[in-house]
């Protein structure tokens, strides 16, 4: 319902490099970084490429890596990570992932990932057939991570101020949780921002400041009910509605229109002995289907009828989003429309 400002994930990414695959991995033709960035690793190492070497290596995949550093974390904790393919590797499967540096939005390193990659499924190929469980071109390393800095954090920094978000914007909801953490202190230490944020005045002792946090967390708060939305989902064609959507009373006409395209082809073949030419030749005919609209009342005081009303109707989904458009515009819907 809420959470403390501040106490977040943090996400992390970094490119390296994959070895150790069975001639699964990247075309350096096709993909020239891979290349490029095993000649860096490997003059790190000591090792000089010649110019102009044209390495054919299929054991080697360039790969980006993610993973997600919850708040508090320290060094030297572990973190899993997910290693996805940028190149045209066929699998990951069997592959090791190099010290791979993970960057934050500031661009400071805050972990190192490496380890053994766990790709599920399984793929099989033979005589020109192949067959694939999953894809093959990601993988997890668990615990493959390890912290090298933390987050700063610093909870109750001006003079142990706190902020609680509420997940969603609602003058009542807050109002309700102010009054419910201050009956639970026997104080006033809460007090409303706007809508969303609420200001703790939290203790400055970190220890005192945790046992307030916790006591925060377990204030049981009933938040007010959702205001009437119907939204529909045009590319799946879904609606959905709240408990709370009411239709006032409004006559309903919808009727299909349908237009119908049929071709067919046949053969044009000249006489004999003739310089004709045999021909295919198309002949289309082109109809137009209405199915009659009859008007139809529809009213609904609760959820319920108001399914019930619109089921009457006979229509499809598609059809239902534009008599709910129309009903809004009617004034008859009583709710908010959302169109994702």
């Amino acid at each position: 319902m809420a959470s403390f400002a501040g106490v977040r994930d943090n996400a992390l990414v970094g490119y390296g490099l994959v070895v150790g695959l069975d001639g699964t991995g990247d075309r350096t033709t096709q993909a020239p970084f891979t290349g490029q960035s095993l000649t860096n690793m490997l003059s790190q190492l000591g090792i000089t490429v010649p110019p102009g070497t044209n390495m054919q290596l299929r054991n080697v995949a360039a790969v980006m890596v993610t993973a997600e550093m919850p708040p508090f974390a320290r060094p030297g904790q572990n973190l899993d990570v997910v290693v996805s393919s940028v190149g045209n590797a066929d699998s990951l499967r069997g592959g090791t992932l190099l010290m791979t540096p993970l960057k934050g939005a500031d661009g400071a390193t805050y972990a190192l990932a490496q380890g053994n990659l766990l790709v599920a499924g399984a793929s099989a190929s033979g005589g020109g057939s192949s067959v694939q469980v999953n894809q093959q071109s990601g993988g997890r390393i668990a615990n493959g991570a390890t912290v090298e800095r933390g987050v700063p954090l610093d909870l109750g920094a001006n003079g142990g101020l706190l902020e609680l978000q509420l997940q969603t914007d609602d003058f009542g909801t807050a109002q309700r949780a102010v009054s419910a953490i201050n009956q639970e202190f026997g104080r006033v230490v809460a007090s409303a921002r706007n809508a969303r944020v609420i200001t703790l005045d939290g203790p400055r002792d970190a220890n005192a400041r945790v046992n307030f946090m916790a006591r925060i967390e377990n204030v049981q708060v009933t938040p007010t009910e959702e205001p009437a939305k119907v939204v529909l989902n045009s590319r799946t064609g879904s609606i959905v509605l709240n408990g709370q959507v009411t239709l006032h009373r409004a006559a309903v006409a919808q009727g299909n229109l349908s237009i119908v395209i049929d071709s067919t082809f046949g053969v044009s073949q000249p006489n004999p002995f003739t310089d004709g030419d045999t021909v295919v030749v198309q002949d289309t005919q082109v109809s137009i289907q209405q199915q009659p609209g009859t008007l139809k009342v529809v009213e609904g005081a609760d959820l319920l009828e108001v399914v019930d009303a619109l089921n009457s109707l006979g229509a499809t989904p598609n059809d239902l989003m534009s008599i709910l458009e129309a009903l809004k515009e009617a004034g008859s819907l009583r709710a908010e429309l959302e169109i994702i």
